[in-house]
């Protein structure tokens, strides 16, 4: 009689045991799984995702004034420039100094915003997005017409190729020197149309920021002529990276 007693003790011991143990681990579990999902609907996840996307980008260069220093710091950005450059037949500081003056070499570079009745956030006050600030209508232009399916405006290489594409087509419609940074400026930001009708007159702040702009391509055409065969020397570098 003891024996089975001591049978059905042991029985009952090693059940409870088990009970223990399972909802330790099922309590764990659970545990985890809550923590898991404070932090998805927390607003910790949005800063998680945007530190690691910014850490993936490309930044913009630290000396954007010295045309040298940006393809130094960016050299895979030398080479984009230079297919572009004999893809197009543009000199390569023409749309560098245009790059600088849409969107300061930032990736995401967006257009100011637009508001309603003066103080309610209405959106963007253009489609315009990336290192070239292309428009929507006008990138999609370029895709069809360069079969460059899956070009994005974020990344440089697609920027760089648009902008000198967009100084090609400028030149066969307008008649402008692919050199003129000047006038090449303004049929970017008023369009072929638009430079046509010289819209830019009514303009004086444009037609400032176009001398600027055809000022900066110069300096950067100077800057280059002094690092060319230094940045073509890197032919190691592009075999494996470029």
């Amino acid at each position: 009689m003891s024996a089975l007693v001591l049978i059905s003790s042991n029985k009952l011991l090693i059940y409870f045991s088990i009970l223990f143990f399972s909802g330790i681990i099922n309590t764990l579990l659970l545990l985890s799984y809550c923590s898991f999902m404070i932090v998805l609907k927390s607003k910790c996840l949005p800063f998680l995702i945007a530190l690691v996307l910014t850490g993936c980008a490309t930044s913009p260069p630290k000396n954007p004034e010295n045309l040298c220093e940006i393809f130094r710091e960016h050299r895979s950005w030398y080479f984009a420039a230079k297919d572009a450059s004999e893809r197009w037949g543009v000199p390569i500081h023409v749309p560098m100094s245009m790059m600088y003056q849409e969107s300061s070499f930032k990736s995401d570079a967006l257009p100011p915003r637009d508001y309603l009745l003066g103080f309610i956030p209405w959106g963007r006050v253009s489609t315009a997005y990336g290192y070239s600030q292309a428009k929507t209508m006008t990138w999609d232009d370029y895709i069809k017409e360069t079969d460059n399916t899956g070009a994005d405006r974020d990344d440089f290489d697609d920027a760089i190729d648009f902008m000198s594409w967009f100084i090609y087509k400028t030149q066969k419609i307008n008649r402008v020197s692919k050199w003129d940074a000047y006038s090449q400026y303004l049929n970017y930001h008023e369009g072929w149309g638009g430079f046509k009708r010289k819209s830019y007159k009514k303009k004086q702040w444009l037609v400032k920021v176009a001398r600027k702009v055809d000022s900066r391509a110069k300096r950067y055409s100077g800057q280059l002529k002094t690092c060319n065969a230094d940045l073509n020397s890197s032919w190691l570098w592009r075999l494996f990276f470029g």
